[in-house]
This record gives structure tokens, sequence and C-alpha cells, in this order.
């Protein structure tokens, strides 16, 4: 069976990758939605642009689509791209969707229109076993926005590592935040996993704190050798 992933660069979408692969599935394309709006309620913007890098480290076709990014419209713009993925042969779409209903209520509903066949295989995992997970298969994983209470300026560029949950996990029984960040609290890069054939190295970055909130801007990326 064909697959397609939507993908963003971050743990979920990348998770989604390895599930599908481990599943059975033959993932012929990665699929990535270039959203002029930094607001996008459905899409991942943050570096979207190094999904290039990631889909070269995994050896995957990559398809970029860019849209305009208006809330609802921006769907019809993936609904497009999903009816080509569809006459390639295509069977089915997978997604990281954690716990956004939104996000893939919307996902599943242009699939069936398309008759493609939606999976989301980290739907309703326990975020702390999910993290542990990642880290147990060797993620490398860096937080590249953040805005939740109880995550500062430091946070940004952060690598998760053991101690790293450990803190998060200290912050969420104070603040309440989603452990793996559904609720919007962080947005995440993945640098090297078991599917990359070699590693993303950062080279330049530009961090930007607003108040309570931030990101930073990779300037300069490069894939190396593992």
């Amino acid at each position: 069976m064909k697959a397609a992933v939507l993908f963003s660069g971050g743990k979920d979408s990348t998770m989604a990758i390895y599930k599908a692969i481990e599943s059975g599935w033959d993932v012929e394309y990665l699929i990535s939605m270039i959203s002029n709006n930094p607001e996008s309620y459905m899409f991942h913007t943050s570096n979207i642009n190094l999904t290039k890098l990631s889909a070269e480290a995994m050896g995957i076709p990559l398809i970029q689509k860019n849209t305009p990014g208006m809330k609802e419209k921006e769907l019809d713009d993936l609904r497009n791209v999903l009816k080509d993925l569809k006459n390639e042969g295509v069977n089915g779409i997978f997604s990281g969707a954690l716990a956004s209903s939104y996000q893939k209520s919307r996902v599943d509903r242009i699939c069936n229109e398309v008759s493609l066949e939606s999976i989301a295989p980290l739907w309703h995992v326990n975020p702390q076993k999910y993290m542990e997970e990642l880290l147990d298969l060797g993620f490398q994983i860096i937080l590249v926005s953040v805005s939740a209470e109880g995550l500062d300026d430091s946070w940004l560029g952060k690598e998760i590592n053991r101690e790293v949950l450990n803190d998060l996990i200290s912050i969420r029984e104070k603040h309440g935040i989603h452990l793996a960040f559904e609720g919007g609290e962080a947005e995440t890069l993945v640098l090297d996993c078991p599917l990359f054939g070699k590693r993303i190295n950062i080279q330049e970055i530009e961090k930007h704190w607003h108040k309570d909130s931030g990101h930073i801007t990779i300037k300069k990326a490069v894939l190396e050798d593992k």
C-alpha cells in the first residue's frame, strides 16, 4: 500500500513516517504545505523550509505547495494536492495528529472526499510514553518555538533529552502544559532519527522573543554524515 505523509519536519510528522513504514506502508511522498500565514490554523510554519533537508536525509520525495493560509480556504489547497496523489496511486495519508480534533477532523474529511484512507498513528497516545519512545528510538529533537507558561527564552533551541524531559514533567505538574506540546506550547524540529541517512547540522540561527513567547529562525543548516 502506498502512502504519503503530511510533513512539517517536527517530531510528530516524522514519527508518523516511522510508524507508517513500521506498519508496512510504502511511503512514496512527503507533503509540506507552505503557508503564507504564520498563524495558520492547519499547517506548521516554523522553519518549514527545512523539510527539504529532512526529506533528503530520508530519501523520500517531497511535495511542497504554497497556500495563502486563509482559515478553511487553506483546506482547498490541501485537497488539490491529495487529489493529485490519489491519481498517482497513493492509498493513504498519514498525519502526526496527537489530540487536535480541529486538524484531524479536517484531514479525515478531505481524505474521505477524495477516497483516501486517513491514518493518525499517534492519535490519543499517552504523551509521556510517547516522548520516552521518541528518545528510546534515538530521535534528536530541538525546540524551535515556545509559547507557554514555564517555558522562557532559554528553551529556544534546546534539545530534548532525558533530563530535559524530566524538567518538562515538572513544568507540566506546575503549569499543566501538554507534555508533547499538542496545546501549542512549543514546536519542534527533528535533527536526526533512525530514518535519516544523514543528520541536520544547524550552523546559524536567529532568536526572536516577545513578552512570553518566541521562536528561532534557522538561517543556515546542512546535512552531514552520521
